[in-house]
């Protein structure tokens, strides 16, 4: 039997498996773990599979193994997805902590109140070099514009690699084009695909693609960050920035040093096993 905990972080959801004490998935069977429970009606059903465990440089360490089998780099819901865990698991107290993952080590804050949760995460600063994304090209500038499958599309990494695109209406099929943006070769490593509304000089909306899940999340916490910071950058709006999910809101800002912060809830849907 495997105990894990499903939480989510703003619809954008994930199973928690704990290995602090001990390896409980066997690395081998990491990938196809997340296939198998992942999947929707057949599985558990999430987004991704976290794994917590202890870390040298940090409070914690999080891994993110997706419903391909991939392994992303790092999940803006889902480190708060995680620290909620390691809170309620007496890993950590209120206040400051920190978090390992194969992008880097994050400082994250929490606090309570009478809505819940919240996580606020120092997401570092956003890298812009095309050898920095990963993103193909003659010229390394420090900011990217391409033409893709018709859309001119601006290109950040917050953590993993992001694609946004502005448009005046979010109605649409995005199935449609966001895949052919997030397999483009422009991207070696894959791109999550953000499409972007502008709704006031200090909210927008959007709507994300992600890679590894090969489908369209009710929210994702880099894409919102990738999405506020492009948008702030290119004059559309103020700082901070309200951002609107399908799955809720996110604030994003960004301080005077180039330093991004993403504070958003986490809330634990369920504990239960399952079995190997």
């Amino acid at each position: 039997m495997i105990e894990f905990t499903k939480l989510h972080g703003n619809g954008n959801d994930f199973i928690v498996i704990d290995e602090f004490e001990n390896e409980i998935v066997p690395e081998n069977q990491k990938a196809d773990f997340a296939v198998k429970y992942c999947r929707r009606k057949f599985g558990i059903g999430a987004d991704g599979i976290l794994y917590i465990s202890g870390s040298d440089k940090a409070d914690m360490k999080m891994r993110l193994l997706q419903p391909d089998a991939s392994e992303a780099e790092m999940c803006g819901n889902g480190i708060r997805c995680l620290v909620k865990y390691a809170y309620d698991n007496g890993y950590i107290n209120l206040g400051e902590s920190t978090v390992e993952t194969i992008a880097d080590v994050y400082n994250v804050k929490t606090r309570k109140d009478d809505g819940g949760f919240w996580v606020k995460v120092n997401m570092g600063k956003p890298l812009t070099k095309r050898s920095d994304i990963p993103a193909q090209g003659d010229s390394d500038d420090d900011f990217i514009n391409v033409d893709l499958h018709d859309y001119p599309v601006s290109v950040v990494n917050t953590g993993v690699p992001h694609a946004v695109i502005f448009v005046e209406n979010l109605d649409f099929n995005i199935q449609n084009t966001a895949p052919k943006i997030r397999f483009d070769e422009t991207f070696p490593n894959g791109a999550n695909v953000n499409f972007v509304r502008i709704d006031s000089n200090d909210e927008i909306t959007i709507r994300t693609y992600e890679r590894g899940v090969e489908d369209e999340t009710l929210s994702c916490g880099t894409g919102s960050v990738a999405s506020a910071y492009i948008s702030n950058l290119l004059g559309k709006v103020n700082n901070p920035v309200l951002v609107h999910t399908k799955g809720g809101m996110l604030n994003i800002e960004l301080d005077g040093k180039g330093f991004l912060y993403m504070e958003g809830p986490a809330e634990t849907i369920y504990k239960g096993v399952t079995f190997k």
